[in-house]
């Protein structure tokens, strides 16, 4: 057992239902999920196991659940706070990829952690998503949340593609780039970060708008408005792609418009740190110096 310490279960828990999403690539996550499923059956809750790649399963369970675990890195969580939003499910990640921006938990202190969490001592940080409607002809084709980011991009042939775009309406710009990324203040520390983007914190509900090596055109990065509506139409030559969080891959052709505003939905993530944790955690993560003079 992963617990060796035992403590008073409390009469009632903050969470009954669980479900635990292990990776299907990282054999310790498995392992670790088999242990959380009898620690938390153990403290009086229910729960279930699943790849937290098995979309169809997942969205299963999502009715009669009140509680996501991830056990892997931040990608895991991407995928479940897509799913889970819509049911106002709170997600607690276990940290076991590489960066964790989103994740609370490390793999070592994961026992004392969700007891914590289970007897109610926590506080839920919601994240505003981006929804986003792809359109070919005038027509719906599909739409799409994400957490981190829509990319609009030039796909495999090293091409530039033209974007022009409009705000609530008015134009912009014509870019001329490889791409253009339009960030949540979650995405803010990811493809954003890595594209010369400033970092916003979680709570904010603004967009950033970015183009990926732009040529000859606009090259800053803007802060949009909270609500603001982004309309993007595609001038190719070739297939364009669209990608949402980085997880899902849409061809996008010559005239294609996609319009991108503030999702109805959010994520919802379970704290257990102190409400400023963020500006800590981010200088960890990318190893910058908090030494004090």
């Amino acid at each position: 057992m992963a617990d060796s310490h035992e403590s008073p279960v409390p009469a009632q828990l903050a969470f009954n239902k669980i479900g635990l999403l292990y990776h299907p690539k990282l054999a310790e996550s498995r392992v670790m999920a088999a242990e959380m499923l009898e620690f938390v059956e153990g403290m009086g809750a229910s729960a279930w196991v699943s790849s937290s790649w098995s979309e169809a399963d997942i969205k299963d369970h999502l009715p009669d659940s009140d509680m996501l675990i991830t056990l892997g890195g931040d990608g895991s969580l991407l995928r479940a706070a897509r799913l889970a939003a819509s049911w106002a499910i709170p997600i607690l990640g276990i940290h076991m990829g590489r960066l964790g921006f989103l994740a609370e938990v490390q793999p070592a202190e994961w026992p004392e952690r969700i007891r914590q969490a289970l007897v109610g001592d926590y506080w839920i940080e919601t994240r505003r998503m981006v929804h986003a409607e792809h359109y070919r002809d005038g027509q719906v084709v599909n739409v799409y949340e994400a957490l981190n980011e829509i990319v609009l991009g030039r796909g495999q042939l090293a091409r530039v593609v033209r974007f022009y775009t409009y705000i609530d309406g008015g134009f912009l710009t014509s870019y001329t780039a490889d791409g253009l990324i339009i960030a949540t203040a979650t995405g803010s520390t990811a493809y954003a970060l890595a594209a010369g983007g400033p970092i916003l914190p979680p709570e904010l509900e603004n967009f950033l708008l970015i183009p990926i090596a732009p040529h000859l055109s606009l090259e800053r990065a803007i802060v949009l408005s909270a609500g603001v509506l982004v309309r993007v139409q595609i001038s190719v030559d070739h297939t364009a792609i669209l990608t949402v969080d980085g997880q899902f891959e849409i061809e996008l052709q010559d005239e294609d418009e996609v319009v991108m505003s503030t999702g109805s939905s959010v994520a919802r993530f379970i704290r257990l740190q102190e409400k400023n944790y963020f500006y800590r955690t981010l200088m960890q993560r990318l190893g910058w110096p908090q030494n004090k003079k």
